[in-house]
């Protein structure tokens, strides 16, 4: 009796299943830390960051120093203890912050600051706290993308309260990993892949469609132009469902 011969692989998968173009699932639970102004939990496929914004009604010295008007957003970034595989000792216990945690923050603070009016905000300061509970790829690239759900609730909160006489919020932003892994571009680097990526890629796009941030590099490798418009058309695929994403979140 002949067996049946096992179905053959569909080549354009990827070891997760996913297609090229395809995310993993991304999912928000708002309301993760109830005393914060606004926060959600990002759950990115296996990677996991808590989201939280608070508000202090002040501004850093440097601006009344130099009497800029209106406020100023700040972003703080950690990858907890058991994030990873093997325990990641916390920034204080080693006397300084960690120089990608540093990036990573600036990244998250620049993100937020594209899209947000400072002077329609008032004098005051927002922090945006991001904390990796799970990293599994593209940690810096939720934080961004959970930290405007969470940037969205406080907004709202303070309109209400009557703190904000006008939305100082101009756009959505979100962000997205790219990667070139055994010659293929692919949108949403689990972490299996982004060891493997031959090129790295992380876009943060806001509603309008516009580029707030590119950083790509070859890992011991270089791309041609037509891999980066790949890539890029990818990014923008992904950056478009994200914002979706966001938008069911946040109303």
């Amino acid at each position: 009796m002949m067996k049946d011969k096992p179905a053959p692989e569909n080549p354009a998968l990827r070891a997760d299943g996913r297609r090229p173009d395809e995310l993993r699932e991304v999912r928000f639970r708002n309301g993760i830390a109830p005393h914060a102004a606004g926060s959600t939990l990002i759950e990115w496929g296996n990677t996991r960051v808590i989201c939280g914004v608070t508000i202090d009604e002040t501004v850093p010295r440097w601006m009344k120093e130099q009497g800029v008007a209106g406020g100023w957003i700040t972003a703080e970034y950690s990858m907890l203890p058991y994030s990873t595989l093997q325990r990641k000792p916390r920034d204080i216990a080693k006397g300084k912050i960690d120089g990608r945690s540093q990036e990573i923050q600036r990244l998250i603070g620049r993100s937020m600051r594209a899209v947000l009016d400072l002077e329609k905000l008032g004098p005051r300061t927002v922090w945006v706290d991001c904390d990796v509970l799970q990293a599994d790829g593209g940690t810096r690239t939720a934080a961004i993308t959970g930290a405007y759900v969470a940037l969205a609730q406080a907004v709202r909160k303070l309109l209400a309260a009557g703190a904000l006489s006008v939305d100082p919020l101009l756009h959505a932003v979100a962000a997205v990993s790219v990667g070139v892994v055994a010659g293929r571009p692919l949108l949403d680097l689990c972490y299996q892949e982004d060891v493997g990526a031959s090129v790295d890629l992380n876009l943060v796009m806001n509603g309008a469609g516009q580029f707030i941030e590119l950083q790509g590099t070859g890992e011991e490798a270089t791309f041609s132009e037509s891999e980066l418009a790949a890539m890029l058309a990818l990014g923008r695929t992904g950056i478009q469902r994200l914002l979706e994403l966001q938008q069911r979140a946040s109303s």
